[in-house]
């Protein structure tokens, strides 16, 4: 699972979940510091892995960032 990359927060799934479809980041549940979807968890989205078995398993892949990286 996700943690926070200024607290170590283990964030939840739902929380993940709600990152994921946030274009703007997610203020983290503990520390209030915004987190943002790592570029390498972007790239897994853009690269067409969106299969079934890849949703299910997708909060245990997912990577924080405490910056707005850009995708490429």
């Amino acid at each position: 699972m996700a943690n926070c990359t200024n607290c170590h927060y283990k964030w939840g799934v739902k929380e993940l979940w709600s990152l994921g479809f946030s274009k703007s980041g997610k203020e983290c549940p503990n520390c209030r510091k915004k987190q943002y979807l790592s570029s390498e968890t972007k790239n897994m989205f853009t690269l067409g892995y969106l299969s079934m078995l890849f949703i299910i398993i997708l909060p245990f892949y997912i990577k924080l960032s405490d910056k707005d990286e850009p995708l490429w």
